[in-house]
Formats: C-alpha cells, structure tokens, sequence
C-alpha cells in the first residue's frame, strides 16, 4: 500500500519535515529561535540541520516502523548539529501524527490510536532516545525515580518490569507536561491550532507566528516551568495576552531573550498544527 500524497505531491514524511522548518521560520516567537533571533549557542541554522537530520525516522514513521524506533532515530539524526536539542518535542508529537496520516486519518481519534498502539519497546526507544540530547526535564515524583527519563537506557528493566507502554508513561507524565497531555487529550491543542492556520490568512510564516502567542496564553509552558517555575510561567501567559499584532510581538520577543524565558514546548505545539495544517492543505 502506498503512502498519501498531498495535491502538491507531498508524503506525509516530507510534511513534517517541512512543518519543522516552518515552525523554526515562523516570526517572531517571543523567547524562541526565529528568523531574526538566536539564543545562546542555538542559532536558525541549528533548526534547519535538526529537521534535515530528523528525516530519516519521520521515513520509518511513514514506512510502518514503531512509534519509538522512528522517534528513537528522528532524534538522533536531528542531534547531528553543533546545538543540542533542537526538536526533541516537535518530533515526539509528529511521529504518531504522520502514522495516523499515513493511516488515511489525521484526526484526534487516528492520533489518539497511533499513541495508544504503542509497545513497552516504544517506550524503550524513547528512554534511549534522551541519550542523543540533554533535554530539560522536571524530576519524576518521589516514587518513579526508576522511570526518570533522564536514566535512558538504564530504565529499560523497570520499564519491562512494569510493563509500561510509551502510552503508558504519557499517562504518568501528562499532569506536569504538555506534550504528553497531547498524546493523551486527543491532540487537542494541536488540531485547534491548526485549524487557526488554516483559517488565518498572509504567509503560512506569518500565520504560524500568530499561532504560537495564541497558544501561549492558554496554559503555562512546561518548558519555562520547568526553568523558570510556575509564576514566571503564568506572568508569560499574561504577557501574551496583551500581544495585538507582530508588531508588538516583536517587542515581547526581545525582552523574552533579554530575560531568558524560552516557550519551547509551545513552540512544539504549533510545529505539530503546522503539519497538520500542511496535509490539509493551508496555501504555501
């Protein structure tokens, strides 16, 4: 059985590639690598490498390998540049979207299939996965010290042990991190985000921008909790509220690097709206 192929004769692979390079072009991001910005020591060209090298398991994805080996390679092909983690969790979120795109339903109940047919493997290759990169993580309640993700693969026993499936470990990650209350909300942020895509108008660069701040006052970013705790997080919240336009995203964008605060999980939010928004078809 052959892939779907887009009316511009994409697979759904190549969309996510393509989403992870709009998602890094997408200007401003307040507190995020864009076009006009880097932070320190991750530049633009970081994230254009990243997705590049990412390309490989989003392949395996669309080819039918499991959730974790094609995260599991994703990620370490993205880690192929000078910037560490890039993508991490854009590609957690764009692999079992491309699998329920792959399955001919892109939709909250295919996505929610795709993560729930996940294995103890899967969840294997996503402990092995945070070897190839550190990424910022919050310490895992008292009681599942084995199951810190920061172990890799040194949790593989507990794992087995337990019988944890990848859906599983979203399960347990979800009340403190937005990408796994992605994969078990149904997607649910990333489908209403990407309908705002779609519905927006200008340049999809543009309309990812505008994406994101809408994003970012919905909820903390467990990314700056995770840095900064809970009030800054909130405080974050409300400054995006107050954004009306670019223009003054712009401004927000500045004072956000000046202070350090970097959205990042939201930012993978809208990366995986942006490939959802590609498959159906938002004008490039």
């Amino acid at each position: 059985m052959s892939n779907p192929v887009s009316e511009r004769g994409f697979e759904p692979a190549r969309h996510a590639e393509l989403a992870l390079l709009l998602e890094v072009a997408g200007t401003p991001k307040p507190g995020n690598v864009d076009r006009r910005r880097d932070l320190s020591g991750l530049c633009f060209e970081h994230f254009l490498t990243g997705a590049v090298g990412s390309a490989a398991g989003l392949r395996l994805a669309e080819d039918g390998a499991p959730v974790g080996e094609a995260f599991e390679t994703a990620v370490a092909g993205m880690s192929k540049q000078g910037g560490g983690n890039t993508q991490f969790g854009c590609l957690l979120l764009l692999v079992p979207l491309v699998k329920a795109a792959v399955a001919g339903d892109l939709s909250p109940e295919g996505a929610t299939r795709a993560a729930e047919a996940t294995t103890v493997d899967d969840a294997v290759s996503f402990y092995r996965a945070f070897e190839h990169v550190d990424v910022a993580v919050g310490d895992p309640p008292g009681d599942a010290s084995d199951l810190d993700v920061r172990r890799g693969s040194e949790a593989e026993s507990a794992l087995r042990a337990e019988g944890l499936t990848l859906s599983d470990i979203m399960e347990l990650s979800a009340e403190r991190d937005a990408n796994a209350r992605e994969w078990t909300g149904g997607f649910a942020r990333t489908f209403r985000a990407a309908e705002s895509i779609l519905n927006d108008e200008g340049p999809v660069t543009d309309r990812v921008a505008r994406a994101f701040i809408d994003l970012l006052t919905e909820e903390p970013d467990t990314l700056v909790v995770t840095n900064h705790g809970e009030d800054v997080a909130r405080d974050v919240m409300d400054r995006a509220a107050s954004v009306s336009d670019l223009d003054e995203a712009e401004t927000l964008a500045e004072e956000f690097v000046a202070e350090g605060i970097n959205p990042g999980t939201t930012a993978d939010i809208v990366c995986a709206a942006t490939f959802v928004a590609l498959e159906r078809g938002v004008p490039l």
